[in-house]
This record gives C-alpha cells, sequence and structure tokens, in this order.
C-alpha cells in the first residue's frame, strides 16, 4: 500500500520558518516528479511548488517563490519543503503530492496543518 506522510506542520509567528517533509512508503517515488499544493479554509487547494525526479526543474507558485525551497532525498524517498518568512495568508494545510501522470497526481498525502499568526 503506498503511503505519503507529512509532518513538520504547526504554528507559527509571521516572520518565522517551518520545513515540511514527506515520506514516501509502499513504492519508491526516485523517478517521479513530486509536488506541495495547500488547501486553506473555504479556498481551493492550490499549487505550491513541484520538483522533477532529479532535481533539475523546480517550480513555484508566484505567492512562495523566492520564499520557499522545495527538495528531495531519493534515497530516503522523501520531499521537503522549507518555509521562510511565513506570512499569514500561508495559513493552511499543506499536502505532498507523488507522480505526475496524465496532468495530475496519482497520489496524495493526509496533509499537515501549517499556521501563521500575525
Amino acid at each position: 500500500q503506498v503511503q505519503l506522510v507529512e509532518s513538520g506542520g504547526g504554528l507559527v509567528q509571521a516572520g518565522g520558518s517551518l520545513r515540511l517533509s514527506c515520506v514516501a512508503s509502499g513504492r519508491t517515488f526516485s523517478s517521479d516528479r513530486m509536488g506541495w499544493f495547500r488547501q486553506a479554509p473555504g479556498k481551493e487547494r492550490e499549487f505550491v511548488a513541484a520538483i522533477s525526479w532529479n532535481s533539475g526543474n523546480l517550480q513555484y507558485a508566484d505567492s512562495v517563490n523566492g520564499r520557499f525551497t522545495i527538495s528531495r532525498d531519493n534515497a530516503k524517498n522523501t520531499v521537503y519543503l522549507q518555509m521562510n518568512s511565513l506570512k499569514p495568508e500561508d495559513t493552511a494545510v499543506y499536502y505532498c503530492a507523488a507522480r505526475y501522470t496524465g496532468y495530475k497526481y496519482e497520489y496524495w498525502g493526509q496533509g499537515t496543518q501549517v499556521t501563521v499568526s500575525s
């Protein structure tokens, strides 16, 4: 059974930092694109960042570009999201996604809550 488990969320003050981790089990994703998404209360889920299998291609939403960094460790089957200079508008549940095929991700985690206080 494939599982993606996010961790590292929590409550932080504006301007602070958090590092999210997503550990995959059940299969390896070393050849697959992985990404992070978020969903704030009352809003649709939105793209945050994505990383290619070899970390050669990184993509970011305009709202987080320059503040967030996505990375991965294929040996650990893990993808990370380093979040700096956090803002209250970054408050959301953050989801990890893996294996981008057919213009959508095949696997999703359960999410981790990030709350940024002003």
